[in-house]
């Protein structure tokens, strides 16, 4: 989600002011550093979720005293002991299951505290994983709501695995794209679908694509996320056009392996 940091997630931040924060998917701490940078600047917490953070989280969390706080383990364990939070990434593992569950958690947990939908960014919910499954850990995931799945690579365009090279080929991927139950914007469309609230979702193609969720009466009076919201809702012929520059940048990625693509948080 980092590429994402300085045009849109924060000037959106900053206009919604969130006071409480959850990162899922932590990695390395790229966006968790944005984050806390934001966190500081507007007298903020962060909740950071992650099974197996990339950093040193003690030093962390002291540089960070009564800013941050890191829960290793996995979202769909962690999300119900922690309170509603104003502004939630997800950003942790691309697949319709967990997506669609951490959504459902997140909203239960509000809704039982009378608390608004909070904002939601979601990164991946363009290509490669809009509409097929990745799969950190398999067995994390329940046998009904895990697709067929290999250790090989993906090519835009091309519905089945590659046998040789493609993208993210060292990563457990849906054998297949497209269909029921595969892929984070499928997730997210399902959530949509059987939720009784109005929400609304804009999506940022570019970068694997980031994902805007959010209820809009929450923000109906604020006149500056209204405004960026507005500005940020791309055309269908500029969504098309950045789609095709997306994938012409991940193709020559592909071609040159030892700058293979991981999903970028």
């Amino acid at each position: 989600m980092y590429p994402f940091w300085k045009p849109i997630v924060k000037p959106l931040l900053m206009a919604a002011d969130p006071k409480t924060l959850i990162e899922i998917g932590s990695e390395a701490g790229k966006n968790t550093i944005n984050l806390l940078e934001y966190c500081r600047e507007r007298n903020a917490t962060l909740q950071a979720i992650d099974p197996s953070p990339r950093f040193d989280v003690d030093a962390w969390e002291r540089e960070h005293v009564g800013r941050l706080t890191v829960h290793r383990g996995l979202s769909l364990e962690v999300l119900p002991r922690l309170a509603p939070a104003d502004c939630v990434c997800v950003d942790g593992d691309h697949n319709w299951y967990t997506v669609r569950e951490e959504l459902r958690l997140i909203d239960e947990r509000s809704v039982g505290a009378g608390a608004p939908l909070p904002l939601i960014l979601l990164h991946d919910i363009g290509w490669p994983y809009a509409r097929r499954d990745l799969y950190y850990d398999p067995a994390t995931i329940p046998a009904d709501y895990r697709q067929p799945y290999q250790r090989k690579g993906i090519m835009p365009g091309v519905s089945e695995l590659m046998e040789r090279g493609g993208h993210n080929a060292t990563l457990c991927n849906a054998t297949r794209e497209g269909g029921r139950q595969n892929g984070v914007l499928t997730a997210v469309e399902d959530y949509l679908r059987e939720s009784p609230l109005p929400r609304e979702l804009i999506l940022i193609p570019g970068f694997s694509g980031l994902g805007i969720l959010f209820d809009r009466s929450r923000f109906a009076s604020n006149s500056a996320f209204c405004a960026l919201i507005r500005d940020l809702t791309p055309s269908p012929l500029i969504a098309r056009y950045i789609e095709m520059l997306e994938r012409s940048r991940i193709a020559l990625m592909i071609r040159s392996p030892a700058r293979g693509l991981v999903p970028a948080r």
